[in-house]
């Protein structure tokens, strides 16, 4: 029987490099030789608690990858072997690494459903290397926060967390059009990384949010009771920490837009008073149903460098290593892991 290393969540904080029967793909599948996946904040979530409850228990884990085909189905036309492809993880029912069957934290990992769902498989450009195919997950999850933002050019744009998902974001206003972006942190590493993708950087202990605001987006004077408030159009919650959220809703302008992105495991307050006086238009985002050919869109035009996301790479082989560098979230932004070392 043909094994390979498998990371899987055995417990809360228990995590293992298994040995696992290597899958094969079926007459609608597709077998994908694993070349870079990215540790996702979900899964550090995901570790805390021991998995996704109600999931397969021992749990596999990663989802942000790219790769290369290594072998189909008889009944699949969409992919050959040797086509270098990205994969959307929850499209076609897979869900590989949500479910606790598959994970992408191993050599292989088979894409099913491949003839009725050919769209979750989408052919890297030549130019675009594994490191930057590893991002387009996480791009696209920045993208739909964008797109649910409903950011328009011109707009003044302010992003709550330095993370992958909130520099995701950043990347994704700027591209839409907005005139304007800044991204708030405590983490001066994280700013640093902001700063160089051309953002504008906050420390969030720095002093006035309100203050710094003003002085780059403007201030806007169009209610007496409010004062003069910054004239930020959107509000992107990145950070999951509930403060964060009420701290924008007591700032935000009046009629400012307000996306939440983070995961926010706890219940947070809303101020019912100060919402209806400020008319403030709150949603949120979540995966990306339509935004991976968006992301590989905007790849491709030139106009953004995505790289300067990743901070850290580890071979697959040192997996607890690179799991402990991205729990470092002060330190590193985006670690990748080469799944074939």
């Amino acid at each position: 029987m043909n094994t390979m290393p498998l990371v899987r969540i055995h417990a809360p904080n228990d995590i293992r490099i298994d040995q696992a029967e290597r899958p094969e793909a079926g007459a609608e599948d597709v077998l994908i030789r694993i070349e870079r996946c990215g540790i996702c904040g979900s899964d550090l979530s995901y570790a805390k608690i021991g998995g996704i409850p109600g999931a397969v228990s021992p749990f596999a884990l990663g989802h942000e990858f790219s790769g290369v085909v290594e072998t189909v189905g008889a009944k699949v036309d969409c992919v050959v072997p040797g086509d270098r492809v990205l994969v959307n993880p929850m499209w076609g029912g897979n869900a590989i690494g949500a479910s606790g069957v598959e994970g992408a934290f191993a050599p292989y990992v088979v894409y099913k459903n491949a003839v009725k769902h050919p769209e979750g498989l989408l052919k890297m450009p030549d130019d675009m290397d594994f490191d930057v195919g590893a991002l387009v997950e996480p791009l696209s999850v920045g993208m739909h926060a964008a797109n649910q933002s409903k950011i328009q050019a011109g707009d003044k744009v302010v992003v709550f967390g330095a993370g992958p998902v909130g520099l995701a974001a950043a990347i994704a206003a700027r591209y839409r059009g907005a005139s304007q972006v800044a991204v708030v942190d405590l983490s001066a590493a994280r700013l640093t990384v902001a700063s160089t993708l051309g953002m504008e950087t906050f420390k969030a202990d720095a002093g006035s949010l309100s203050g710094w605001l003003q002085e780059v987006h403007g201030t806007v004077h169009n209610n007496p009771i409010l004062g003069p408030q910054p004239g930020t159009d959107v509000y992107i919650e990145a950070t999951g920490v509930g403060s964060v959220f009420q701290q924008i809703c007591e700032t935000a302008r009046k009629g400012a837009r307000v996306t939440v992105v983070g995961v926010h495991f706890a219940p947070v307050e809303l101020n019912m008073i100060n919402f209806l006086m400020r008319e403030l238009v709150i949603t949120s985002a979540c995966e990306y149903p339509e935004e991976f050919p968006q992301v590989m869109e905007m790849l491709s035009s030139g106009k953004v460098d995505v790289r300067p996301l990743i901070s850290h790479h580890f071979p697959l082989s040192q997996f607890n290593e690179a799991f402990a560098q991205a729990q470092r979230q002060s330190e590193a932004v985006k670690v990748l892991v080469d799944c074939q070392s």
